[in-house]
């Protein structure tokens, strides 16, 4: 299978060697939970089958317009680009695309955990900005209360790829897509990481 990958800046948790035992256990939990169920796949009707525009210029162009509209709706400073976090995630898009296997990364607790927002859908189907549309209309069901009460339908999963979009504790952010014969596989990195039990988003 050919597996092809476009550089250009998630769900997470950070700073868990601060934490105390029983929050570190729930902020354990809480990714644990997430790495299991996964995110959910894409598979919408659209109403034109003509391959959406693709390149690391418009990526980067349109995730960081997203995160800075949405970021701004909600008084959060904007989220610099980082190439590390960039190439980061292009080495984890690659192994999904190669692999199939749509979950979050495995990553170490502690500081240097990077915060992860991930995508798939049908490969050439959307444009970049519908790939983060789908993210962002997760708001709907957001209420700013700690971490992990923040969706209003009771599930914290609904709702864990917009927070980590407007995590005011995030200062940096790097995305990037990689493809195989079927699917697109999108994801953006950041850093400081959110989601961090216990804390609001914003």
């Amino acid at each position: 299978m050919d597996v092809q990958g476009e550089v250009v800046g998630d769900h997470g948790a950070a700073d868990m060697a601060r934490m105390s035992p029983k929050r570190h256990l729930l902020a354990l939990l809480l990714l644990a939970a997430c790495a299991s169920e996964g995110p959910e796949r894409v598979v919408e009707r659209r109403p034109s089958a003509v391959p959406a525009d693709r390149g690391a210029a418009l990526l980067r162009a349109a995730m960081l317009d997203g995160h800075a509209r949405e970021r701004s709706a909600v008084g959060a400073p904007q989220l610099v680009w980082d190439d590390s976090l960039a190439a980061s995630a292009l080495g984890y898009a690659r192994e999904m695309a190669r692999t199939r296997r749509f979950q979050h990364a495995d990553q170490p607790h502690g500081p240097g955990r990077e915060g992860e927002n991930l995508w798939t859908g049908t490969r050439g189907a959307y444009r970049y900005d519908e790939m983060f549309g789908h993210w962002a209309a997760e708001k709907r069901d957001f209420v700013n209360a700690p971490t992990p009460a923040f969706s209003r339908t009771g599930r914290w999963q609904d709702v864990a790829h917009y927070t980590q979009i407007v995590w005011r504790g995030s200062a940096r952010v790097g995305c990037a897509m990689a493809s195989n014969r079927s699917d697109d596989y999108l994801v953006c990195r950041y850093s400081p990481a959110g989601n961090v039990v216990g804390v609001r988003a914003i």
